[in-house]
């Protein structure tokens, strides 16, 4: 697996398991400063949260553009985490990159080549999501976009894809994972908050796509997700966090790797 360096601080090798933690989308200064905090005591390296979201419903909350953004920077110099958010479009891409330590491209955006092809240029680590409707080949071939002008700091990031099933608001692909590690060098990290839909189903998932090797999972963890703007019905409280991280690092343990 090639060596992601996302800053001085952190590193993805074999040998480690990468978390990543927070809300769907920053809402506020005390929710994200809050929420930072406790993810920080309990172990968590890199803070994630929507700055500018891609809705469905135009009428849905779509973020708090570049406020979200400050307010991310005051995270991270409050905790030293860093922090990963969603690049949208062109326009947007040299704002987020002046803020993010990882560049996070969205399921609808896996097949925007011109927009991938923008964020080549930056020397930046990225996270490449599957589209939902993508193929594992597709994912592959996106990520070519992405390493066309030298970057070879790129993650798959597995978030379920579309099919007849409808229990849960995606299909998890677990499958995706050794079949990535066979025809890819890079890390993949399981998203299971979008998959499951609701939080209860978060778990498994997560816990599943750890034992069958994945590099790393980022969790959406809200301190009152009743009351959050976007996702409610998965983000997980900081407790079930808590209890979840402690089984990560518990298979992490058996397959020799360390959470980070």
């Amino acid at each position: 697996m090639v060596d992601i360096k996302i800053n001085d601080e952190i590193r993805l090798t074999d040998d480690k398991f990468l978390m990543i933690a927070g809300p769907c989308s920053v809402e506020s200064e005390e929710q994200i400063i809050r929420v930072a905090t406790q993810l920080r005591k309990i172990g968590v390296n890199v803070l994630r949260g929507g700055a500018f979201k891609p809705r469905t419903c135009p009428d849905s909350f779509q973020g708090l553009g570049e406020e979200g953004l400050k307010l991310l920077a005051k995270a991270r110099d409050a905790t030293g985490m860093a922090i990963i958010t969603e690049v949208m479009d062109m326009d947007e891409l040299p704002l987020v990159a002046e803020y993010a330590d990882i560049l996070q491209v969205g399921s609808r955006n896996s097949q925007n080549f011109s927009l991938l092809k923008k964020i080549s240029r930056y020397d930046k680590p990225v996270l490449l999501k599957r589209g939902f409707g993508n193929t594992v080949d597709e994912l592959i071939s996106s990520s070519k976009y992405l390493s066309m002008n030298g970057n070879k700091r790129i993650m798959f990031s597995e978030r379920g894809i579309r099919t007849f099933e409808q229990s849960t608001r995606f299909t998890l692909d677990i499958s995706a994972i050794p079949v990535l590690h066979e025809k890819t060098e890079y890390p993949v990290i399981i998203d299971p908050s979008h998959p499951a839909g609701v939080n209860r189903y978060v778990e498994p998932l997560a816990l599943g796509g750890t034992a069958a090797g994945a590099d790393g999972l980022m969790i959406e963890v809200h301190p009152d997700p009743p009351k959050a703007l976007s996702d409610s019905a998965q983000q997980l409280t900081v407790p079930q966090f808590q209890n979840l991280y402690t089984k990560v690092k518990n298979i992490n343990a058996v397959l020799g790797k360390t959470v980070i």
